[in-house]
């Protein structure tokens, strides 16, 4: 489903993201919408629990929009603790929170099971989104539909 399809573009995502690491590809059109964001904190979530964030939008505490930049090349534990650090920002949002999950590198494609993880997050609603790198024109578009509907933009 949408892994194989995501993994379908794999050639084409090394390429476009030679240089440029992932969170910063985010930001920047973050930035380019004029939205303010922070990179690399914690979030409050349900129950006053935190959890950390790779982007929140519009700023720290109670973002309307938080993310999980997942980049890896390696393999093993570190993608495993990617998708709890995703499935714990699905567990902790508030209903009117939304939650992208960025993955890429080259390392996802031997944790099958791991990418699985996400997916079922996504098809199931706990997140708002999955993207990589040749994704990231429709999560403009997601992120801009949100800050419209909610007045950011």
């Amino acid at each position: 489903m949408l892994e194989r399809y995501l993994w379908s573009s794999r050639s084409a995502t090394s390429a476009q993201g030679q240089g440029r690491d992932l969170e910063d590809q985010i930001e920047e059109i973050v930035k380019n919408l004029g939205l303010s964001c922070s990179m690399r904190g914690r979030f409050t979530g349900r129950g006053g629990n935190t959890a950390p964030f790779d982007l929140a939008i519009p700023g720290e505490n109670n973002p309307l929009i938080v993310g999980a930049a997942k980049g890896f090349n390696s393999t093993g534990s570190k993608l495993s603790d990617a998708v709890r650090e995703i499935e714990e920002l699905a567990d902790l949002r508030l209903p009117r929170q939304f939650v992208f999950a960025f993955i890429d590198g080259i390392g996802w494609k031997r944790r099958e099971a791991d990418l699985r993880r996400i997916y079922n997050l996504w098809e199931n609603q706990y997140i708002d989104g999955i993207y990589t790198l040749v994704h990231l024109e429709r999560f403009k578009e997601d992120l801009k539909n949100v800050a419209v509907r909610h007045e950011l933009l």
